[in-house]
Protein backbone atom coordinates (compact mmCIF):
# COMPACT_ATOMS: atom_id res chain seq x y z
CA UNK A 1 0.00 0.00 0.00
CA UNK A 2 0.77 3.59 -0.13
CA UNK A 3 0.91 5.86 2.39
CA UNK A 4 -2.21 7.22 2.44
CA UNK A 5 -3.72 5.36 -0.25
CA UNK A 6 -6.12 2.59 1.06
CA UNK A 7 -4.75 -0.01 -1.70
CA UNK A 8 -3.46 -1.20 -5.16
CA UNK A 9 -4.72 -3.82 -6.95
CA UNK A 10 -4.53 -5.62 -10.60
CA UNK A 11 -7.74 -5.94 -12.56
CA UNK A 12 -8.55 -7.26 -15.53
CA UNK A 13 -9.08 -4.86 -18.30
CA UNK A 14 -12.86 -3.47 -19.07
CA UNK A 15 -14.12 -1.58 -22.10
CA UNK A 16 -13.55 1.37 -19.96
CA UNK A 17 -10.13 1.32 -20.41
CA UNK A 18 -9.51 1.75 -23.88
CA UNK A 19 -9.26 5.38 -23.87
CA UNK A 20 -6.57 5.04 -21.33
CA UNK A 21 -4.69 2.27 -22.65
CA UNK A 22 -4.56 3.94 -26.11
CA UNK A 23 -3.06 7.41 -24.40
CA UNK A 24 -0.62 5.62 -22.97
CA UNK A 25 0.49 3.39 -26.19
CA UNK A 26 0.69 6.45 -28.36
CA UNK A 27 2.65 8.64 -25.48
CA UNK A 28 6.03 9.02 -28.02
CA UNK A 29 8.38 9.06 -24.86
CA UNK A 30 7.24 5.36 -24.36
CA UNK A 31 7.64 4.11 -27.37
CA UNK A 32 11.55 2.60 -26.96
CA UNK A 33 10.09 1.00 -23.45
CA UNK A 34 7.81 -0.89 -26.08
CA UNK A 35 8.14 -3.73 -28.16
CA UNK A 36 5.05 -2.38 -30.83
CA UNK A 37 6.70 -1.50 -34.12
CA UNK A 38 4.02 1.20 -34.68
CA UNK A 39 1.42 3.24 -32.50
CA UNK A 40 -1.64 0.98 -31.83
CA UNK A 41 -4.84 1.96 -32.54
CA UNK A 42 -7.76 2.79 -30.55
CA UNK A 43 -10.06 -0.20 -32.74
CA UNK A 44 -6.83 -2.64 -32.02
CA UNK A 45 -6.39 -1.83 -28.10
CA UNK A 46 -10.57 -2.31 -28.20
CA UNK A 47 -10.18 -5.70 -30.08
CA UNK A 48 -8.02 -6.84 -27.60
CA UNK A 49 -9.68 -5.52 -24.56
CA UNK A 50 -12.90 -7.40 -26.61
CA UNK A 51 -11.15 -10.52 -27.38
CA UNK A 52 -9.25 -10.25 -23.92
CA UNK A 53 -8.16 -14.51 -23.39
CA UNK A 54 -8.01 -15.10 -19.22
CA UNK A 55 -5.96 -18.02 -19.34
CA UNK A 56 -2.55 -16.59 -19.94
CA UNK A 57 -0.83 -19.99 -19.68
CA UNK A 58 -3.04 -20.64 -22.98
CA UNK A 59 -2.82 -17.27 -24.59
CA UNK A 60 0.82 -16.95 -23.69
CA UNK A 61 0.28 -13.32 -22.51
CA UNK A 62 -2.15 -11.19 -20.54
CA UNK A 63 -2.57 -7.37 -19.58
CA UNK A 64 -3.37 -6.39 -16.46
CA UNK A 65 -4.71 -3.15 -15.18
CA UNK A 66 -2.78 -1.32 -12.08
CA UNK A 67 -5.56 0.49 -10.00
CA UNK A 68 -5.27 3.20 -7.31
CA UNK A 69 -8.60 4.12 -5.53
CA UNK A 70 -10.94 2.91 -8.56
CA UNK A 71 -8.65 4.70 -10.88
CA UNK A 72 -6.22 3.33 -13.42
CA UNK A 73 -2.91 4.32 -12.73
CA UNK A 74 -0.81 1.67 -15.54
CA UNK A 75 -0.73 -1.67 -16.53
CA UNK A 76 1.24 -4.88 -16.09
CA UNK A 77 1.71 -7.19 -18.60
CA UNK A 78 2.60 -11.13 -18.66
CA UNK A 79 4.32 -12.14 -22.44
CA UNK A 80 5.90 -15.00 -23.53
CA UNK A 81 4.22 -17.31 -21.01
CA UNK A 82 5.91 -20.76 -21.28
CA UNK A 83 3.74 -22.98 -19.71
CA UNK A 84 5.82 -26.24 -19.83
CA UNK A 85 8.51 -24.41 -18.23
CA UNK A 86 6.22 -22.21 -15.93
CA UNK A 87 8.03 -18.95 -16.26
CA UNK A 88 6.59 -15.82 -17.45
CA UNK A 89 8.24 -11.94 -18.96
CA UNK A 90 7.41 -9.06 -17.11
CA UNK A 91 6.41 -5.79 -18.04
CA UNK A 92 5.02 -2.80 -16.52
CA UNK A 93 4.11 1.05 -16.56
CA UNK A 94 2.55 3.46 -13.82
CA UNK A 95 1.04 6.45 -15.53
CA UNK A 96 3.44 9.63 -14.46
CA UNK A 97 1.34 10.94 -11.57
CA UNK A 98 1.33 7.66 -9.90
CA UNK A 99 5.14 7.42 -10.13
CA UNK A 100 7.57 7.54 -7.40
CA UNK A 101 4.81 6.41 -4.82
CA UNK A 102 5.50 2.56 -4.53
CA UNK A 103 2.81 1.81 -6.94
CA UNK A 104 4.75 -0.57 -9.38
CA UNK A 105 6.69 -2.11 -6.61
CA UNK A 106 2.73 -2.66 -5.08
CA UNK A 107 2.12 -3.93 -8.58
CA UNK A 108 5.34 -6.48 -9.12
CA UNK A 109 4.09 -7.55 -5.82
CA UNK A 110 0.77 -8.50 -6.48
CA UNK A 111 1.79 -9.83 -9.95
CA UNK A 112 4.64 -12.51 -7.92
CA UNK A 113 1.91 -13.90 -5.94
CA UNK A 114 -0.48 -14.35 -8.50
CA UNK A 115 1.61 -15.76 -10.82
CA UNK A 116 2.96 -18.28 -8.17
CA UNK A 117 -0.74 -19.02 -6.66
CA UNK A 118 -2.95 -19.26 -9.17
CA UNK A 119 -0.75 -19.91 -12.45
CA UNK A 120 1.54 -22.13 -10.56
CA UNK A 121 4.61 -20.47 -12.39
CA UNK A 122 8.34 -20.67 -11.48
CA UNK A 123 9.92 -17.60 -11.84
CA UNK A 124 9.51 -14.03 -13.66
CA UNK A 125 12.23 -12.05 -15.47
CA UNK A 126 11.93 -8.38 -17.24
CA UNK A 127 14.67 -6.98 -19.56
CA UNK A 128 15.60 -3.51 -19.17
CA UNK A 129 17.41 -1.44 -21.01
CA UNK A 130 21.33 -0.59 -19.76
CA UNK A 131 20.80 2.75 -18.10
CA UNK A 132 17.25 2.21 -16.89
CA UNK A 133 18.05 3.19 -13.81
CA UNK A 134 14.58 3.54 -12.30
CA UNK A 135 12.99 0.26 -14.03
CA UNK A 136 16.92 -1.31 -12.18
CA UNK A 137 15.57 -0.14 -8.65
CA UNK A 138 12.37 -1.10 -9.20
CA UNK A 139 12.93 -4.50 -9.96
CA UNK A 140 15.47 -4.64 -7.68
CA UNK A 141 13.55 -3.79 -4.71
CA UNK A 142 11.07 -6.03 -5.83
CA UNK A 143 13.19 -8.75 -5.14
CA UNK A 144 14.32 -9.59 -8.66
CA UNK A 145 18.12 -10.04 -9.12
CA UNK A 146 20.37 -8.75 -11.68
CA UNK A 147 21.40 -12.04 -13.58
CA UNK A 148 22.09 -10.87 -17.19
CA UNK A 149 23.20 -8.74 -19.51
CA UNK A 150 22.80 -8.38 -23.56
CA UNK A 151 24.65 -6.27 -25.96
CA UNK A 152 22.70 -4.90 -28.14
CA UNK A 153 19.43 -6.21 -27.12
CA UNK A 154 17.06 -2.98 -28.07
CA UNK A 155 17.44 -1.25 -31.15
CA UNK A 156 17.85 2.13 -31.35
CA UNK A 157 17.21 3.96 -34.23
CA UNK A 158 20.32 2.84 -35.97
CA UNK A 159 21.94 2.00 -32.61
CA UNK A 160 21.53 -0.64 -30.14
CA UNK A 161 21.44 -0.37 -26.45
CA UNK A 162 21.69 -3.45 -24.10
CA UNK A 163 19.73 -5.02 -21.98
CA UNK A 164 19.82 -6.19 -18.44
CA UNK A 165 17.98 -9.14 -17.29
CA UNK A 166 15.92 -9.27 -13.67
CA UNK A 167 14.60 -12.94 -12.48
CA UNK A 168 12.77 -13.61 -9.68
CA UNK A 169 12.11 -17.20 -8.09
CA UNK A 170 8.66 -17.75 -7.16
CA UNK A 171 9.22 -20.77 -5.38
Amino acid sequence: MIADQPAIRLRALEPSDVDCIYLWENTPGMWRHGFAPAPLSRHMIWEYVQNYEADPLLAGQLRLMVEVDGEAAGAVDLYDVDRLNRRAMVGIMVAPRWRGQGVAKAALGHLGRYCSDVLGLNQLAAVAEEGNEASRRLFLSAGYSECGFMQQWFRRGRDYAAGVLFQLILS
